[in-house]
């Protein structure tokens, strides 16, 4: 047995924003309603982080401290 399906609508969508997903569906040879399906069912598949996940995930990416901040503003003034 098939899977039960549900109609969506969106209302009061700026042109522009459609006229990206239209250019978007045509790149990936779908209909507008075949890319707006496939964008939808990608949201909903990612999992939703917990704060700590979130955290974590940050720290891998190796981001430089407020404090690791000041000092590159402050050798890129110096260097001047």
């Amino acid at each position: 047995m098939g899977q039960r399906t549900m109609s969506l609508s969106i209302k009061d969508v700026p042109e522009d924003i459609v006229r990206r997903l239209r250019e978007r569906a045509r790149q990936h040879h779908r209909s507008l309603q075949g890319e707006l399906s496939a964008i939808i069912e990608q949201a909903a598949g990612e999992p939703l982080l917990s704060p700590e996940e979130a955290y974590q995930r940050i720290r891998t990416l190796d981001f430089s401290t407020p404090s690791e901040s000041v000092a590159m503003a402050r050798e890129d003034r110096d260097a001047r």
